[in-house]
């Protein structure tokens, strides 16, 4: 039972420490020693459980911006419109060709970098 209790205190500390406090706070927040908790920091597969947290956090944050992305460039578009002052028309081309390439930049880097590591993982079973 010891052990589960230790697992769950490495999962509330890591969580913690992926939501941004530091490793002193994260491990008063938690009831566990500063020590231990620095400990727990030197070992590698901790350190994976964070950034994996971290991951799973800004994933779920990504979602949510690309759930109101759409409307934003609906409003983009209806700033472009005829009859809204030329500042505003401008100001709305500028924002949607900016982003729009580097979003389309971002999804390419992306898939780019996902079919490399493919590659790697389909080299390393060799």
């Amino acid at each position: 039972m010891a052990h589960r209790g230790r697992r769950n205190a490495d999962e509330a500390l890591a969580l913690a420490v992926a939501s941004g406090q530091t490793l002193r706070d994260a491990a008063a927040a938690n009831g566990i020693g500063e020590r231990t908790a620095t400990r727990r920091r030197a070992d590698a597969a901790f350190r994976r459980r964070v950034a994996e947290l971290r991951g799973d956090m800004v994933g779920r944050a990504l979602g949510k911006m690309a759930d109101g992305m759409a409307d934003a460039a609906d409003v983009l578009r209806q700033l472009l419109a005829a009859g809204t002052p030329p500042a505003v028309r401008l100001g709305a081309a500028r924002s949607l060709l900016e982003r729009g390439t580097k979003l389309r930049e971002s999804v390419e880097l992306e898939t780019r970098l996902a079919e490399l590591e493919n590659h790697a993982k389909q080299e390393g079973k060799r």
